[in-house]
């Protein structure tokens, strides 16, 4: 009894200490127009915009401003670095409900994603019926 005891007590030590499934989608991720930093935030997961081909002004190096936010207050933060993804929580092996604010319009977007595998993510951004959307593909940086 002893020993089934002990095996039910180191099983049950490795397993908590594994990643769940769900924090897969923690880490660095790049496809052809954006690269950002997925965190946890709470029960959901958020992202940080690191970089996007329309981050900088003419001169590479200066990063433009969040012009078109509807918050008058935020219009002149930088866009590099901003929480542009949040409440994206996971449900039944994909993430959904999420919030996607668009630095090119100021808009925000309902999210979706599901990892396709350990290095690959596929999210659609939209309104209203995610059939109309957009579909970005990840690759993971790190």
């Amino acid at each position: 009894m002893k020993k089934y005891v002990l095996a039910i007590l180191v099983l049950v030590s490795v397993t908590s200490s594994a990643q769940l499934p769900a924090d897969k989608i923690i880490g660095i991720w790049q496809c052809e127009d954006y690269k950002i930093e997925v965190f946890k935030s709470g029960n959901t997961y958020s992202a940080k915009l690191l970089w996007s081909k329309d981050m900088f002004e003419a001169d590479g190096r200066t990063p433009k401003r969040d012009s078109k936010n509807p918050d008058a207050k935020l219009k002149t933060r930088s866009v590099q670095g901003i929480i542009h993804i949040t409440q994206l929580a996971f449900e039944d092996g994909e993430y959904v409900n999420g919030k996607l604010y668009s630095i090119q319009d100021g808009n925000t977007y309902s999210l979706k994603g599901k990892l396709k595998s350990a290095e690959e993510l596929e999210t659609r951004g939209y309104k209203g019926v995610p059939m109309l959307g957009k579909t970005f593909k990840w690759k993971r940086v790190k």
